[in-house]
């Protein structure tokens, strides 16, 4: 899997250790949009050999924490990881197959973040969930 010489200024800017493992995982999900853990392990598998699942969790953890991975599971799904962070856009979700979408917010700046009543929080993130079926299992074909 090829790697662009931006992959370890992100992890240099992140104030992260390059590392051949964390090189590969965020060039991984940055390739696959929404992979499952199983997926980025054979990504990485396939690039770099024989790596422990543990030290995939603990890389895909940590570029979370450092907030250049999105973690999202819809209902029903299992975790998957995106490299999209920092704006605020939801997902659109096939009931079918499972196949997941980005989806700009629709109004304005964030309106979704200004609930009718905050209880108290100061709000900083909505997460919206579009259901319904792709185009290939029978929704709207894409233009």
């Amino acid at each position: 899997m090829p790697h662009t010489p931006d992959v370890e200024q992100v992890l240099r800017d992140a104030s992260l250790r390059v590392t051949r493992p964390r090189v590969a995982v965020l060039s991984a999900v940055r390739e696959h949009p929404h992979a499952t853990t199983d997926v980025v392990i054979d990504l990485v598998r396939s690039d770099l050999g024989e790596v422990s699942h543990q030290a995939v969790y603990d890389v895909l953890r940590a570029l979370t924490s450092a907030g250049l991975l999105r973690r999202i599971q819809p209902a029903g799904s299992v975790a998957r990881y995106e490299s999209r962070v920092g704006d605020n856009h939801h997902h659109a979700v096939c009931r079918s197959c499972g196949a997941i979408a980005d989806v700009d917010c629709a109004v304005g700046h964030t309106p979704c973040l200004t609930a009718s009543d905050d209880v108290g929080f100061r709000i900083d993130e909505a997460e919206v969930v579009y259901w319904g079926l792709c185009a290939r299992c029978g929704g709207h074909p894409t233009s």
